[in-house]
């Protein structure tokens, strides 16, 4: 069998004549790596990732005593803790090796090993690892943090995984309405596959990305010679995506025409193409998602207000990162594993100065940046550890310096983040959160409308027009 298709044991043991024997009696089945001292066989455990370590409990430098073989075996469930651990000792070893089980080790064996019990025990340990693994992934499919390729465990987000699959069976169009990063487009996505469109298409296009004088035929299609350029007649987007779901992102951006010609669209579910006088029946869904504040801009003009009443028959708000507490670490760790299985580093691990540090973060780019941070971190860390240096995450660079950039807006970020946390601390009860920041009532409730923060915001941020 080629060496790349063994599986991998990692044998711990300072006295060379059983690393030798162990080399000639295990060398045919499997690829075998050596560590003579603590030092060494965590990293050979890090560099090789093996199926199976067998550890001699008594290593340099007191050989005779189990210290440093127990400590081996806490550094190595510490990088993974399903790590499959025989204790290979010494009869006199005997109840040091019980211990080491007790700690986390799978079995052990007494010297002098028979060598066919240890090649049963540990096709017993290979075959029990995969056995956790194919477990491992029937919990992933079952998964109720994971639903789309969206993550998240906090109670806002599985609000919002339910409300998307009551209204993807519907045809009604959905507004979604969030920050940058927060996850928008791949919330429409979850709406389209779990649609009865999901065998359609699904078309995204940023409204703000396209020039205007050619939005209009992105959109709607031309015909052919209907202005400089047009050789050949062209289908739009909301011909392309019929039979499925148009997203589109930034729509606060479409200028007052097509927000026109778009509302004419969501009453008939027909349209003309630029140049065109035949009408076109398309069944096309719409998808909607701004990080503006559309009622704003209806108050100042620029965007109709019956087509935000069609777009927004449901609209979903997706919170940002900083407002959903347990989802910042679990999302960090989720991509920690996928970046670092990318970059063949399987067992990686945040630093506690890391997990701080995100904690703390008020993370202005949201998902999209925990994502990038993440990633660089997996690629600037020489070890298994990310530590919020590797994360651009130090101390000193506090969370208001990050976010804000007029003393404003620091104020304004220290208030909210003291608002939410006694609000959430008090169960959104006024009088005991106004009380505890030392405030009136009357004076927290100016606070809250200036920030924009309801006390129902945190359970839901979801709302059925």
């Amino acid at each position: 069998m080629p060496n790349s298709m063994k599986p991998k044991l990692l044998i711990v043991d300072d006295d060379e004549a059983i690393r030798t024997q162990m080399k000639w009696a295990l060398g045919e089945d499997y690829e075998v790596h050596f560590a003579e001292d603590r030092k060494a066989a965590v990293e050979s455990f890090e560099a090789h990732s093996p199926a199976v370590t067998l550890l001699d409990l008594g290593l340099p430098p007191c050989p005779n005593e189990c210290d440093e073989g127990l400590a081996v075996l806490s550094d190595i469930l510490a990088i993974d803790n399903t790590a499959k651990v025989i204790i290979i000792s010494g009869q006199g070893e005997k109840h040091n090796a019980i211990q080491a089980v007790g700690a986390g080790a799978y079995d052990f064996l007494c010297k002098p090993v028979e060598m066919e019990e240890l090649r049963l025990l540990i096709r017993r340990c290979i075959h029990v690892m995969e056995l956790e693994k194919e477990y491992h992934k029937l919990q992933q499919s079952q998964r109720s943090d994971v639903f789309e390729n969206m993550l998240g465990t906090s109670p806002q987000m599985q609000a919002v995984f339910a409300f998307i699959r009551k209204v993807a069976g519907t045809n009604a169009p959905v507004l979604l309405l969030g920050e940058s990063g927060t996850g928008k487009e791949m919330a429409a996505a979850a709406i389209h596959h779990r649609s009865a469109r999901k065998d359609g298409p699904f078309v995204a296009i940023n409204c703000n990305a396209i020039p205007e004088n050619l939005l209009e035929s992105e959109l709607f299609g031309h015909e052919k010679g209907s202005f400089t350029g047009a050789h050949i007649q062209r289908k739009g987007l909301l011909e392309t995506a019929s039979g499925g779901t148009l997203f589109l992102d930034e729509i606060g951006e479409l200028p007052p025409a097509i927000q026109v010609k778009l509302l004419r669209f969501l009453q008939e579910q027909r349209l003309q193409r630029v140049g065109g006088r035949q009408e076109l029946q398309v069944d096309t869904r719409l998808v909607a998602a701004t990080n503006a504040d559309l009622k704003g801009l209806i108050n100042n003009g620029k965007f109709r207000e019956d087509l935000y009443f069609r777009l927004a028959v449901v609209t979903i708000r997706l919170l940002p990162l900083r407002e959903r507490g347990e989802d910042i670490v679990f999302l960090a760790r989720e991509f920690l594993q996928r970046y670092g299985s990318q970059n063949g580093r399987t067992r990686m691990v945040f630093a506690p100065d890391a997990l701080r540090a995100m904690s703390c973060y008020s993370w202005p780019g949201n998902v999209r940046e925990l994502q990038n941070r993440v990633k660089r971190g997996v690629i600037m860390t020489s070890g298994s550890r990310v530590t919020a240096k590797d994360l651009e995450l130090e101390r000193d660079r506090g969370v208001v310096s990050s976010a804000a950039t007029t003393l404003r807006q620091a104020r304004e970020h220290v208030e909210r983040e003291m608002v939410e946390q006694a609000l959430k601390k008090n169960s959104g009860k006024i009088t005991s959160a106004a009380a505890e920041l030392g405030i009136s009532r009357p004076t927290l409730y100016e606070l809250m409308e200036k920030l924009g923060i309801s006390k129902e915001r945190a359970a839901t941020n979801i709302n059925l027009h």
